[in-house]
């Protein structure tokens, strides 16, 4: 038998993340793309901007990510920006100070936007009891 029910009726699940190699491939091909476009439109001494738009990239992976692929995708955007977005290009260095840094404002950017998409899908599954 079939029964006809409305859409909008009923309990919707909180979305799930999305799996943690799929995460990292995005985060890999994401941050190859941001650090060459990077490259090409300005200048590839100055690493702040790239340190920026991977940051960026990091947080909004986060928002469809688990907390477990937070370390994963930071080293991913960790490596292209060390590789290819400071002289010279193509090898990496650790610079101790720099890199710590670097690497904690990527990790912080990718668990701030898991954060804040399990906050925000917590609080809609809430309303949705209520």
């Amino acid at each position: 038998m079939i029964e006809w029910v409305r859409l909008s009726r009923g309990v919707r699940a909180v979305p799930r993340p999305v799996a943690t190699p799929f995460v990292w491939f995005a985060a890999f091909t994401g941050a190859l793309l941001l650090v060459a476009v990077i490259n090409q439109l300005g200048d590839p001494g100055q690493p702040t901007t790239a340190l920026i738009a991977l940051s960026l990239l990091a947080a909004v992976l986060g928002l469809c990510a688990r907390f477990t692929a937070a370390p994963g995708t930071a080293a991913l955007c960790w490596l292209f920006l060390n590789g290819f977005a400071i002289p010279p290009a193509g090898q990496l260095t650790w610079a101790g100070h720099r890199d710590t840094t670097w690497l904690a404002c990527l990790l912080a950017a990718t668990v701030a936007g898991t954060a804040v998409a399990r906050i925000v899908n917590a609080r809609a599954a809430y309303r949705r009891l209520t």
